[in-house]
């Protein structure tokens, strides 16, 4: 499994997940749990949503592949 998730799409990853899990908490709701998605796809730097589409946010040797099939 290569990673797939950047730096910069990590922390906002991170912030997002922090932010939806902080309203499920704050407004009591189960829908809260959400936030463990970005929170963990963040921790492991891969989104299997990115692999059918083929994209990485990751920068490889100064430069950043985002667009599909590159190399």
């Amino acid at each position: 499994m290569c990673k797939n998730v950047g730096i910069i799409d990590r922390v906002i990853r991170i912030v997002l997940g922090l932010v939806i899990l902080a309203a499920g908490w704050h407004f009591q709701s189960w829908f809260g749990l959400i936030g463990l998605v970005p929170l963990g796809t963040a921790l492991i730097g891969w989104c299997p949503l990115y692999c059918p589409f083929k994209l990485s946010t990751c920068c490889k040797d100064g430069v950043c592949k985002t667009e599909a099939g590159g190399e």
